[in-house]
């Protein structure tokens, strides 16, 4: 049970709707693949009219449909809210369940006889060609030869054998249906997106019908691995007494499904749309509830347990090397993301702290001229009062003033009050600023008994030293009479010897 982003291909199934329920706006024939290019519409009314299922955003979004098994089909991306890309391994297929228990068995049987007992050349070389199945199965690839008479299995990265699987973890959506936020992906980069912005939205524009009431909103451009970029748009409609709202995200993304809208979106460069809706809580336990194909249950029972966030985050399974690959070029687009906002965060930082310190420095400066104009203002009042009061007598009020001040002033220059205290605190300081330079001038102070007892030390010392010194001297002039003695007995001893 596959789907595809290409032309549809298989036999039909028992399953009227596929293994995938849909992207949300039609009703498929049967047939076991799913056609992004040629879906076949039922019951649409209107532009944007009611249909029979309802898509909602995980990944490319969620269909529910009327096969058996998981019940409603997963889009194709791994990424959850924007994380997708065309090369993700489809979730629909792997989570969904067959349809077919009998054929399931007999996959079983075929798959277990190709990597144990092929039958196929009846030596000793099948079971050579046994092992050789058992690394195709592995790896993910290839084909596996078992019997003449049977076909070969098929061995894909999604069969139970394959190694190179893990299960990681995407965030959910957040977003109601009634925001309206629809995910369109263009295989442009994201200067040439912005830069032609407004085209765009005019061409969605007449992609919708050109109706008037409605408007196309950009809510925000991200750029994505591989030269993609990421465009969430929504679609206001006004009504005629003057109220408007936003068109759902399913009933938007409905009529972007459509063969006619989707192959005007293909002109324009779109590669996959989705509706960015959040995920009710018995659409999450569906999805949690069977473990995708090809994945162990044990391991996906221990990955729903180290959900570190089940709120926020969703297991989802990685088959293979391309989906690791997306993986990390999404993580790495993330870091640079994280990065460049960092970066514009410390930027608005700094230019704050310099808005900060400019501002303080015009506060202090505000305050001085404040001060200042305070101080001529008083001294403006002081001349205006005292030249309206010129040559009027002093009044009661005035004559309390200075009775007032006179009491102030003698408390201020009485010995014991005010006066007598800055005096003495003046004293002090002055005290302090002479014994600080006295000790700034003499940095080091001996007591005379321990100088005393230095002198007495030296002395011997230099004593010690004279003694030496004439010890020296007496032997000097001892060796020195050797010598002249010496040098006197050599001539004798010569004379005798002749």
């Amino acid at each position: 049970m596959a789907f595809n982003f290409g032309a549809t291909g298989g036999a039909g199934a028992t399953n009227p709707t596929g293994a995938f329920g849909g992207f949300g706006t039609t009703t498929t024939t049967a047939g076991p693949a799913f056609s992004f290019s040629a879906p076949t519409n039922t019951g649409t009314t209107g532009l944007f009219g009611a249909t029979q299922n309802k898509g909602f955003g995980f990944g490319t979004g969620f269909g529910t449909g009327t096969g058996t098994g998981l019940g409603t089909g997963l889009g194709t991306g791994l990424g959850f809210g924007g994380f997708s890309t065309q090369q993700q391994t489809s979730l629909g297929v792997l989570y969904s369940q067959p349809t077919q228990a009998p054929s399931q068995s007999n996959q079983l049987i075929n798959t277990a006889s190709a990597l144990s007992a092929p039958t196929l050349l009846g030596d000793e070389r099948d079971a050579i060609l046994a092992k050789w199945n058992q690394l195709q199965a592995f790896w993910g690839t290839g084909k596996g030869y078992f019997n003449n008479n049977i076909a070969p299995v098929d061995f894909t990265q999604e069969n139970p054998f394959c190694r190179f699987k893990a299960v990681g973890y995407s965030c959910m959506p957040n977003n109601k249906d009634e925001d309206g936020l629809v995910v369109l992906v263009f295989n442009r980069k994201e200067t040439d997106i912005r830069s032609q912005q407004q085209q765009l939205v005019e061409s969605l524009h007449k992609i919708l019908g050109g109706n008037q009431t409605l408007s196309v909103n950009v809510e925000g451009v991200r750029t994505m691995p591989d030269d993609q970029t990421e465009v969430i748009i929504y679609v206001v409609e006004r009504s005629p007494n003057g109220t408007s709202r936003r068109v759902p995200a399913t009933t938007l993304y409905a009529h972007f499904e459509q063969a006619n809208i989707k192959t005007s979106l293909q002109q324009l460069g779109v590669t996959m749309s989705m509706a960015r809706t959040e995920l009710s809580p018995a659409q999450i336990k569906q999805l949690l509830q069977n473990a995708p194909a090809g994945v162990d249950p044990i391991i996906w029972e221990q990955a729903k347990v180290d959900n570190p966030d089940p709120e926020k985050l969703i297991p989802v399974p990685m088959v293979g090397f391309k989906e690791l690959l997306r993986r990390l070029k999404v993580q790495d687009q993330m870091t640079k993301q994280h990065q460049t906002r960092l970066d514009i965060i410390s930027e608005d930082i700094s230019e704050l702290q310099k808005n900060q310190t400019t501002t303080m420095a015009k506060i202090a400066q505000y305050k001085r001229k404040l001060m200042d104009l305070s101080h001529r203002t008083l001294q403006v009042l002081i001349k205006q009062e005292i030249q309206r009061k010129s040559g009027y007598a002093i009044q009661a009020d005035e004559e309390q003033l200075r009775v007032q001040l006179d009491t102030i002033q003698c408390e201020l220059n009485a010995p014991t009050q005010f006066k007598g205290r800055l005096n003495e605190l003046m004293s002090q300081i002055r005290m302090q600023n002479h014994f600080g330079a006295v000790r700034a001038e003499e940095k080091y102070y001996i007591d005379a008994d321990l100088l005393r007892e230095i002198k007495q030390h030296l002395k011997q010392q230099q004593e010690g030293l004279s003694h030496l010194i004439s010890i020296i001297k007496d032997d000097l002039e001892d060796i020195k009479l050797i010598e002249h003695g010496l040098n006197e007995s050599i001539p004798i001893r010569g004379s005798i010897f002749s």
